[in-house]
């Protein structure tokens, strides 16, 4: 997905307050795109907290009847360093980027995109989609793993079904009351993920990795986190340290997603869909974009990072397929330096 705003922040607005041990990051809205545009829930990032381990970004929209908000609507659009993870509650999107993958998202299925040096790609709602719902997270690459040629990769969890839960892994590993679910998707950073599904009333007990901070969002009904109500559309912040945690539903079914990794040391700087290191980083990366997209020319002035990584053809975002919706072209920087994204002082 793209962050579709048109004057892109380079610094995140405050949230919510913690909550007995527990912070709460609060969502804020955010149209993608016109008047009919679906509207997504993001709570991350935000100067509160950047990054929950390496996850540097999440969007959760719906439930949307995209006849009347036109759906997913995204034409081709970049990435780099990171990885866009899509999971889906209700609906189908349709996936196609220029690494030649193509797919089609569906509920309880990871789709994970992995930007690398570079790569475009657009996000549609299926034919058939009445109602979508979902979430769209990213994860920022390490230096090690930021300038790899972009892939695609999927996998479909089977459910870890346990006194009243079900609970898919679709990243890392997590112990469930006594069972363990891992997910072979080979991450760059120790990361976790998990959709968390529980019947009126359940309680679940995970056990966690103490070296990762994790978040927990609430998708559908009530939930306590360790007895402390987590309220709607909220994401809830543990820190480090901790070896387990109980999600106990009230009287109706609930959906929570699992987030988790250990806290991400590497400075990044993020604008718009492009995560990099410096300013200037992220000057080339738009100038790129808007250069091989046709929207600019490129001039003699214009610096291109001598670290950066381009294809066999000389480009960073690869060729797309033909015939498709025009692309979006970038926004405009800001006047100012874009600031790297930090996490307060534990």
């Amino acid at each position: 997905m793209s962050n579709l705003d048109t004057r892109p922040e380079e610094e995140m607005l405050s949230s919510g307050a913690s909550c007995h041990g527990v912070e709460l990051l609060e969502p804020r809205d955010v149209p993608l795109g016109g008047p009919r545009a679906m509207n997504v829930r993001r709570t991350l990032p935000q100067r509160q907290r950047s990054l929950i381990g390496a996850w540097c970004f999440l969007d959760h929209y719906g439930p949307d009847n995209v006849k009347e908000s036109n759906g997913m609507n995204v034409p081709q659009h970049p990435h780099t360093g990171l990885q866009t993870a899509s999971w889906l509650f209700t609906g189908e999107i349709e996936h196609k980027d220029s690494a030649g993958f193509e797919a089609i998202v569906r509920p309880g299925e990871l789709n994970l995109m992995t930007a690398g040096h570079g790569i475009t790609h657009s996000e549609f709602s299926a034919q058939e989609t009445e109602i979508l719902h979902g979430a769209q997270l990213w994860i920022a690459l390490p230096e090690s793993a930021r300038q790899m040629s972009p892939t695609f990769e999927h996998f479909s969890p089977s459910p870890v079904i346990s006194n009243g839960a079900e609970v898919r892994v679709f990243l890392g590993s997590l112990g469930i009351n006594e069972e363990t679910s891992s997910s072979p998707v080979a991450t760059h950073t120790p990361l976790v993920g998990a959709e968390i599904l529980l019947a009126p009333g359940a309680t679940v007990s995970l056990t966690l990795d103490a070296s990762f901070e994790h978040g927990f969002l609430l998708d559908a009904g009530k939930v306590l986190v360790d007895g402390h109500t987590l309220p709607k559309d909220f994401l809830g912040y543990l820190p480090t340290g901790r070896t387990n945690a109980a999600l106990t539903a009230k009287n109706e079914p609930v959906r929570v997603l699992l987030i988790g990794g250990e806290p991400f040391e590497e400075q990044i700087v993020m604008w718009w869909n492009f995560v990099g290191r410096t300013h200037e980083e992220i000057v080339a990366y738009r100038k790129d974009y808007m250069v091989e997209m046709g929207f600019e020319e490129r001039s003699a002035e214009d610096a291109v990072g001598d670290s950066l990584e381009y294809d066999d053809a000389g480009l960073r975002f690869g060729t797309f397929p033909p015939n498709e919706p025009a692309p979006l072209p970038a926004p405009t920087l800001p006047n100012i330096r874009i600031k790297p994204r930090v996490n307060p002082a534990p």
